[in-house]
Order: structure tokens, then C-alpha cells, then sequence
């Protein structure tokens, strides 16, 4: 019986992603892709972006020694090895997109993420407005600030300084379980507000029921502002018995647990999918002459079977643009807000952290003067009520 291979992990193995089922699925069909699209997935898809060959060809060339490499020797022993370069692309190459995750993990927890409790925010809207956003992807940033609102307001209506400001990181995800398209929001945000004096107001151990509604409320005036949907669809939305948006929130991560921090901060822009995972079965192998990809659901308990374009057409609806942000800072997180601290020497400044002893009927009694101000609506009123009441203050807004 012939012995396994042993691997040598104190030495430099270069990959091989030549021999992966991924990169035959891509080699073997992404040209019939790109002549197929407008004829089949353009009117369900959108149009085809010229970067997605650019990404394609730059997979195809990524860890490949005739691309290109670099040489490199240890001074001491004068061991030396060549070193495939990488393509750098975003959620198309697994193993640079992996990299990328595991810089931004570090990243954020040495240079963004104070030394404060965290929670982790998902915001989901309906099927009906995806196709907004698949055919405008511009819009994903207007979500973002859409869902910064609600969490800006809700944890400023905690605190008794109106100059305070919580901070987040807000990550998009365009994708579902099977590569379908499905624009949602994971945000890592801070679990209270930081005043300009250096004190950190915790936010109360409760949560409010109503953040959908609100999130919902900011949604629908976006979309209506950008000329997407029209009253009838907004008043056509508000009389659904289950709205369709949905807020989470997690459970209070504290500072000392980083490990828990960097764990979500990794899993907030992880890829899209996974190659081990996926199963790919060539034309030769098919038995209906048809190459095929067989993938398994994140929890192991279902899984699907796509013709292998069908498959890679949904898997290219997700790489971003070449500039597109998919990862934003507000707050006391922003850019500018850090920027300034750095420039003033106060950004390694240690918070100090303020419980909050605000009762749950004093946080809503707070929450409800706040968004009766900002809104025009009253979130105490009955649910039909409300919806005539936003309805209407829609109306006002885009006039």
C-alpha cells in the first residue's frame, strides 16, 4: 500500500490553483459566458460590466510562476524559493479575497475599534426591492447610510449628550446561501455613544421593537427619492402583514474579547462562497453532456445542482466594481473622525466607560420624542395608523 505524501509545513508550499474545481468550473465556461449573457441573463441579471473579464482574466493568471514572481532568499541559510504574484482580486479569487479578510480582521481591531463593547447589526430588506439594487448597485451605498441612521438615532435617543456619536463599520453583502441575489447589511457597531470629552455612554441592556419600521421608513424614502418606486408601491408595501426588513441585533461582544471581535469582523466581508463546498462536474462527466456545479448550503443541510453557467452567472453579479466601497465608517469610526483624533494626538486616547442607568419606559418614552421629531411619525400608535401616518410623510418629503 503506497504511503500518503507527508507535508512539510515549516517549508514554503506554493498552491496549485490550477488543479482546483473552481478554477476549471471558470476556465471551462467563462467565455461562453460572456458571448451567452445578453441573450440569458441580462433581463434577470443586468447588463454585462466589462471588469468582470478583467477580474476573470486576472484570476486565471493569479499564482501562476509565468505570470510572474518574485524571488525570495534568506539572508541567513540561503534557502530561496519563487513566489507566484496574486491578482489582488475581491471575492472572485478565494485564496486573495481570504487574505484580504484576515488583513481587514487585524486592521480594524488595531486601528478602528475602541476599547468598548460591540455588537454585531444585520439589516434585510424585501425580495421585492433587490432588483433595485442589482440593476443600481450604486444604490448598496445609499443602504448603508439608510441603516447608519437607525443606528445613529437609536443609540443617541440612550445618552444625555446630543454631541455624542456611536461608531460602526458597515459591510455589504449581496449574497445568499446559493448565490442569489440578496443586498443585506453587517455592521459592527459600538455599544453606546463616545462624547467629545473622552467618556463612552453605554447604551441600555434592552432593545426596542421598532427599528424595522424605522429602517423600513428610511428604505422606502430613499428609493422613492431616487426615482425608483412611486406612492402606490410604497402604500402597496406598508398593508403587508410581514413588512419584509428585518433588524438584528447581537449579542454584547466586550473589549477584552477579541477573539469574539475578530471573528465577526472576518465574517462581516467574507466571500461570497466556498470552494469546498462546490462540486464540479465537467461536460465528460455529466451524464447529460452538460457541465454541472453541485453546492452545499453554509449549514450542510441542503444542497443544489446548477448548470455550471448558471452557476458562474451568479457568482460574477457579485464582485464589486472596480472602486466600489464595499465596507464604510461613520461616526466616531469615520475616516474624518479618526483622521482628526490622529492629527490632535487623541486617537490611542482609552475611553472611559459610563453604565447607563436608564430605565426601558425612559428609553422609549426617549425614543419616541425622537423619531415623532425626526420622522413626523409617532411609533406608539397602532400599526395601521402608523402606516397611513409614513405614507404621507413620504408624500411631504419628496414635495
Amino acid at each position: 500500500m503506497a504511503q500518503p505524501a507527508t507535508h512539510n509545513f515549516d517549508v514554503y508550499q506554493p498552491r496549485n490553483p490550477k488543479a482546483s474545481a473552481y478554477y476549471k468550473c471558470v476556465e471551462n465556461n467563462f467565455e461562453e459566458l460572456e458571448r451567452m449573457w445578453d441573450d440569458m441573463y441580462a433581463s434577470r441579471l443586468g447588463f454585462w460590466r466589462t471588469y468582470v473579464m478583467t477580474m476573470i482574466y486576472k484570476y486565471l493568471d493569479c499564482g501562476d510562476l509565468h505570470m510572474g514572481f518574485a524571488r525570495v532568499r534568506c539572508d541567513e541559510c540561503g534557502h530561496e524559493y519563487l513566489l507566484a504574484f496574486s491578482c489582488k482580486r475581491r471575492q472572485f479569487c478565494p485564496s486573495c479575497h481570504q487574505k484580504r479578510v484576515i488583513e481587514y480582521g487585524e486592521w480594524l481591531l488595531c486601528n478602528v475599534l475602541k476599547d468598548v463593547a460591540h455588537r454585531q447589526w444585520v439589516f434585510s430588506i424585501p425580495k421585492r426591492l433587490r432588483i433595485y439594487f442589482l440593476f443600481d448597485r450604486k444604490l448598496l451605498s445609499k443602504l448603508s447610510i439608510c441603516a447608519w441612521n437607525v443606528i445613529k438615532k437609536y443609540l443617541q435617543s440612550s445618552v444625555a449628550d446630543n454631541d455624542a456619536v456611536p461608531g460602526a463599520s458597515i459591510a455589504v453583502q449581496t449574497y445568499g446561501d446559493f448565490l442569489n441575489f440578496n443586498p443585506h447589511l453587517h455592521a459592527i457597531v459600538s455599544d453606546g455613544c463616545f462624547s467629545q470629552d473622552g467618556y463612552f455612554h453605554m447604551a441600555p441592556g434592552f432593545m426596542l421593537e421598532d427599528l424595522e419600521e424605522i429602517f423600513q421608513y428610511e428604505v422606502l424614502k430613499m428609493l422613492k427619492k431616487k426615482g425608483k418606486i412611486t406612492d402606490a408601491v410604497i402604500e402597496n408595501m406598508l398593508s403587508w402583514r410581514h413588512s419584509g426588513f428585518h433588524v438584528y441585533i447581537g449579542d454584547r461582544i466586550f473589549s477584552d474579547d477579541q477573539t469574539g471581535l475578530g471573528n465577526l469582523a472576518r465574517y462581516i466581508i467574507r466571500a461570497c462562497f466556498s470552494q469546498e463546498r462546490m462540486v464540479y462536474i465537467p461536460e465528460q462527466d455529466s451524464h447529460d453532456g452538460t457541465a454541472k456545479v453541485v453546492y452545499t448550503s453554509k449549514d450542510h443541510k441542503s444542497r443544489k445542482t446548477f448548470n455550471a453557467m448558471d452557476w458562474l452567472a451568479r457568482l460574477v453579479t457579485h464582485i464589486p466594481g472596480r472602486y466600489e466601497q464595499t465596507v464604510r465608517y461613520y461616526g466616531w469610526y469615520s475616516n474624518k473622525s479618526r483622521g482628526m483624533r490622529k492629527k490632535a494626538d487623541l486617537d490611542d486616547t482609552i475611553p472611559t466607560v459610563i453604565p447607563n442607568e436608564m430605565s426601558s419606559k425612559e428609553f422609549r418614552q426617549s425614543w419616541a420624542r425622537l423619531i415623532q421629531r425626526i420622522y413626523d411619525v409617532d411609533p406608539l400608535i397602532c400599526l395601521s395608523a402608523k402606516a397611513r401616518c409614513v405614507s404621507s410623510a413620504l408624500s411631504r418629503n419628496s414635495t
